[in-house]
């Protein structure tokens, strides 16, 4: 087949399953719509595949790919959709007790788990408000003045360093 990329709606002929036609363009092959066997994907350079008619490919095409990977880049830079970021191995199963300083009230208990988790729900927050930050049409310097007080707010949870398994997941604040 030709090096030419079909277009949406270009009718095909494949040895096997007869005529179809492309009903959606990925990176390296077509879905094509036939009448007795359905939707398939057939790779792009299939010999064999003969065009009956082509539609022109637009210079502006969007993949499914590249589609997804937009979508999934917004959804991380705008939205509280969290990554999963493992807990320390010596933390699972465990429990946290705080005790008031007055012995008349109770002592709250909490799994580990579930302040980790609420940990890095702050962590993903924060990173969000600096993405958004960075992307506003504020000034350099109301920017950079921003910028500074993320900084010390990471800087105040490295305490929290200690229950991350990954190095790369922790906190990390002004360096000095």
């Amino acid at each position: 087949m030709a090096e030419k990329i079909l277009g949406v709606g270009s009718r095909v002929r494949h040895p096997q399953m007869g005529k179809g036609v492309i009903v959606q363009i990925r990176s390296d092959a077509y879905e094509i719509g036939f009448i007795e066997h359905g939707v398939r994907k057939i790779l792009r350079d299939h010999e064999g595949l003969e065009v009956i008619e082509a539609v022109e490919t637009p210079s502006d095409l969007a993949t499914y790919e590249k589609m997804e990977a937009s979508l999934v880049r917004v959804l991380r830079r705008f939205s509280d959709v969290q990554e999963t970021v493992p807990l320390g191995q010596k933390w699972t199963g465990g429990r946290m007790v705080l005790y008031p300083g007055d012995k008349a009230l109770k002592e709250k208990e909490i799994p580990v788990e579930t302040f980790f988790h609420k940990i890095v729900m702050v962590r993903d927050r924060v990173r969000v408000m600096e993405q958004r930050i960075n992307a506003s049409n504020l000034t350099d310097e109301e920017k950079v003045d921003l910028e500074q007080y993320i900084t010390r707010i990471y800087g105040s949870l490295t305490t929290f360093n200690v229950l991350f398994k990954n190095k790369e997941d922790q906190f990390t604040g002004e360096k000095s």
